[in-house]
């Protein structure tokens, strides 16, 4: 048994504010800005030195999709932060969807800043304190200490779903053997000539069957290879390698996960400038200063989106908002057979045809047993199969605007998350331009 030391301090209630939102990936920001635009006071505290989580300290060299291919999705925050980013030249030569990551940051603080939204970067969320169901105040470590955040409303943008678990609501995560999705540390890398690249078209993943069979390329045979993006004129960002049983929620694994990420690039390094035409010159630029996480929390709310509303093109009577990524499980381990049946579902059996779309439940962002908590991202309510597809940038745009504008409705009415009405909440979404057919 490990010893145990009682800690305890008094220390400084720094503010008090209408909403606190912990984390400032996409989720956040948008729920952040969506409040901070209806009046509301705002704190966001970002435990990272960039705003925007996996599209920018993460490297995430492109969005997945806006769109259903006839309806922009992820209207209201998500096509202002694409629009913005593609004025300022962030979404690279290669696609209108790429992310030149230093200029998502900028874009980033100048949102934030322009709605007047207070935040702070390098600042942790280490706690909570809550009772009957209600948060009191979040628990903060920065530079300057510790010290408190008492607010009206609190959102948990932070990925993780750490700030609505350490307040007692439910959760799951993995699947039922408690195998998780992979992670990968994305990369940046210079020196590729893109114009050969694309006049030879070598396919890549036959390609990275004959580097297997050679035997000396790579220490894993991982056949799930998402690949690389054009995000300059000689630039690349890689999506590449995948780092095995990490769990995010425990900072040993998180260790070794990045430790082992930063090992396999020089593998990919030589793989890439011996057998794809183009990347003969490739030069490793820089690895992501946070590792690329696909799945860990999913906090249970009122309602588990799950694979069934996936394949019945689901609609809701308090939706607010639609989505349609195809569902996207990245094996848990490099095994041939597992990479086939992915291939299978997120080719055919679970991607939807033009124009389709599911529905996503305001009572996913609601967790059981709080009143005044609500979640956005990656851990919203669902089940492992749709949370592959909802936890992109773009779906997390949709839930933390929603997110945001619930909790300024709860504030202003002076109920509780689930006091507000569906139709109020809709017509609130549907204002600053969230797509909603069905409202």
């Amino acid at each position: 048994m490990s010893e145990k030391l009682s800690f305890c301090r008094s220390i400084p209630v720094r503010q008090h504010v209408n909403v606190f939102v912990a984390g400032g990936g996409p989720a956040g920001i948008a729920a952040a800005l969506t409040a901070a635009r209806q009046g509301q006071s705002v704190f966001l505290a970002e435990g990272h030195t960039a705003l925007g989580g996996m599209g920018t300290a993460g490297l995430v060299p492109v969005f997945m999709t806006f769109s259903d291919g006839i309806n922009f999705l992820a209207d209201g925050i998500g096509r202002e932060v694409l629009e913005r980013l593609q004025t300022a030249g962030g979404t690279g030569p290669g696609s209108r969807q790429a992310i030149r990551a230093e200029v998502l940051k900028r874009v980033y603080d100048s949102m934030l800043l322009g709605a007047g939204v207070d935040f702070t970067l390098q600042t942790q969320l280490i706690g909570v304190e809550a009772a009957s169901g209600s948060v009191s105040a979040a628990i903060l470590a920065a530079k300057s200490g510790l010290f408190a955040v008492t607010a009206d409303m609190y959102i948990d943008g932070t990925g993780d779903g750490d700030l609505a678990a350490w307040a007692g609501a439910p959760f799951d995560k993995g699947d039922g053997e408690g195998d998780l999705m992979p992670g990968t540390l994305c990369s940046l890398w210079s020196s590729v000539d893109w114009e050969k690249r694309k006049a030879t078209g070598v396919n890549v993943q036959e390609t990275l069957y004959k580097a297997f069979e050679a035997g000396d390329v790579f220490t894993t045979c991982d056949p799930h290879h998402p690949g690389m993006w054009q995000v300059g004129n000689s630039v690349s960002g890689g999506n590449i390698g995948h780092t095995f049983g990490v769990d995010s929620t425990d900072e040993r694994s998180l260790t070794e996960a990045l430790i082992s990420g930063r090992r396999m690039m020089p593998e990919f390094e030589r793989f890439y400038r011996e057998y794809i035409p183009g990347f003969e010159d490739l030069e490793l630029t820089a690895t992501g200063s946070l590792l690329g996480v696909r799945e860990s929390r999913r906090i249970t709310g009122d309602y588990v989106l799950d694979v069934d509303d996936f394949k019945r093109r689901a609609v809701f009577e308090d939706e607010i908002g639609r989505y349609c990524y195809p569902v996207d499980i990245h094996p848990s381990k490099p095994d041939p057979t597992e990479y086939a049946k992915f291939e299978k579902e997120f080719r055919e059996s679970l991607r939807y045809k033009r124009g389709e779309s599911y529905g996503i439940p305001y009572r996913t962002l609601t967790p059981k047993g709080l009143s005044n908590v609500l979640v956005a991202g990656r851990c919203v309510s669902s089940d492992r199969a749709i949370q592959g597809s909802i936890r992109v940038m773009p779906g997390c745009y949709i839930t933390g605007q929603a997110a945001g504008m619930a909790a300024s409705l709860a504030i202003n009415a002076q109920t509780d998350t689930r006091g507000i009405g569906t139709g109020e909440l809709q017509a609130a979404l549907a204002g600053i331009g969230a797509y909603l057919p069905n409202a």
